[in-house]
């Protein structure tokens, strides 16, 4: 149930910073909500997770997923560049967390 927790904690960390961005300097009340709620949801998530999984582990599985699903998230909707060397180093973020999860 950790694993899966941390994941959830993971996509919604990307959810968040989306939000944060949307926010427009929380400027913009739906963003801002969203930014809060998810924020809240993803640490909590995170939290709970590493009362089973090692911190070091877990912190560097959240970050991962949280900056890859920012990353696509920013060049499939937002039309920011998607270079090899961008999407290459995102893969290397993506066998990095698959490679924690193996190695625990």
């Amino acid at each position: 149930m950790a694993w899966f927790v941390l994941v959830v904690s993971g996509i919604l960390e990307a959810v968040w910073a989306a939000a944060l961005s949307a926010s427009k300097g929380f400027t913009r009340l739906g963003p801002s909500l969203l930014f809060l709620v998810t924020l809240a949801l993803s640490m909590g998530g995170l939290a709970y997770a590493m009362r089973e999984i090692p911190m070091g582990t877990g912190y560097a599985i959240w970050v991962g997923i949280g900056a890859t699903g920012a990353a696509l998230y920013g060049m499939v909707a937002l039309g920011e560049p998607a270079s090899v060397g961008r999407v290459v180093c995102l893969v290397l973020i993506v066998a990095g967390v698959v490679g924690l999860k193996f190695i625990h």
